[in-house]
């Protein structure tokens, strides 16, 4: 089993995550206006289960030190694989509503306010079960998080003299996802044992193992999710599986693509969790918000034609999410 035995090494791993989180939503603009966003959700969900699966059978389950994949699964208690599927039931739910968002309101919008909330909530809540890092740097970052995600709102709202109803609709469906995605992410780390990935607690699970698990609660819970987003979506008529089954090959594979590129960043942030600790992983890994926000303002062009005041506030919610995760990665220093 491969493990991280550094903490430099832990932070890439997490820069790695924060590429991956951030960059997955380019695969549903690419999709956009050729594939319903609940039908391009499908193909992400089945992409995010089979690349943890494969991870487990591959780097989960060589060399000689820790437990390989299947042994581990064996071995695990009820209670821990009840964890990560309820990880995995929560970070679906959020997930999905952040997609919907993404589709209305675009990707520099929805991240930073979704994901920007995400980090500040989730990295509370992951420091108060697992206190590893020094928490006065840990939370003056969180606190400059806080800030730029308040001049991105701040920005969206200057880009319009009205924001529009759909708009309005796109920023609440992101605070929503933004605090159900605050709260998966301690099942998943409390299911492993996080002090020894290579010896672990009798019970207790790998990385590797937790992440087919969490994977499996995303996957079986869309069947719920999605259907009912597919029956009353959010915006547009409803759709039918049938639609699905008829989608070029092409278009499965763009969200194949997008839940492999969630999927590695998944695993890698729960491989450096044993070394960063589940604070300063995850809150490194939600810096995705400004990834995205990247994304979105250069590739994408969404605040394309802005006032110089909105660039301006654009500029200072990058500097501002720099400096909060350079804040963050000295935390555990």
């Amino acid at each position: 089993m491969f493990f991280v035995e550094s903490y430099p090494l832990a932070i890439v791993f997490c820069v790695i995550t924060m590429l991956c989180w951030g960059s997955w939503a380019n695969t549903q603009k690419l999709a956009a206006g050729k594939w319903r966003y609940e039908l391009f959700y499908w193909d992400y969900v089945i992409g995010i289960f089979l690349f943890s699966l494969l991870a487990a059978l591959t780097m989960g389950s060589t060399g000689e030190q820790g437990r390989s994949f299947l042994p581990d699964l064996q071995q695990a208690s009820g209670a821990n694989i009840g964890s990560a599927l309820l990880g995995g039931i929560i970070f679906n739910l959020a997930n999905i509503l952040l997609s919907s968002a993404i589709a209305i309101a675009g990707m520099s919008v929805a991240f930073p306010v979704g994901i920007g909330l995400a980090l500040v909530v989730g990295v509370i809540i992951n420091y108060a079960n697992h206190q590893k890092g020094d928490p006065l740097l840990l939370f003056a970052g969180v606190a400059l998080v806080s800030l730029a995600i308040i001049l991105n709102a701040i920005a969206y709202r200057k880009k319009s003299a009205t924001v529009s109803k759909a708009g309005a609709k796109g920023i609440v469906l992101s605070i929503v996802a933004g605090l159900l995605m605050s709260f998966f992410y301690p099942f998943v780390a409390g299911s492993m044992d996080l002090d020894n990935f290579v010896n672990p607690e009798a019970s207790k699970m790998t990385p590797y193992t937790a992440s087919v698990i969490f994977a499996a609660g995303i996957l079986l819970s869309n069947f719920l999710f999605n259907t009912i987003m597919m029956k009353r979506p959010l915006e547009g008529a409803s759709i039918s599986y049938t639609e699905y089954f008829k989608g070029r090959l092409s278009l499965h594979f763009i969200g194949i693509l997008g839940g492999s590129i969630w999927a590695l960043g998944n695993l890698f942030n729960l491989i450096a969790a044993g070394k960063a600790g589940p604070a300063i992983s995850y809150g490194l890994g939600q810096g995705a918000t400004l990834v995205a926000a990247v994304w979105g303002v250069l590739i994408w062009k969404e605040f394309a034609g802005s006032s110089k005041q909105v660039k301006n506030l654009i500029a200072a919610m990058f500097l501002l999410f720099v400096i909060g995760l350079g804040l963050v990665i000295a935390a555990g220093l």
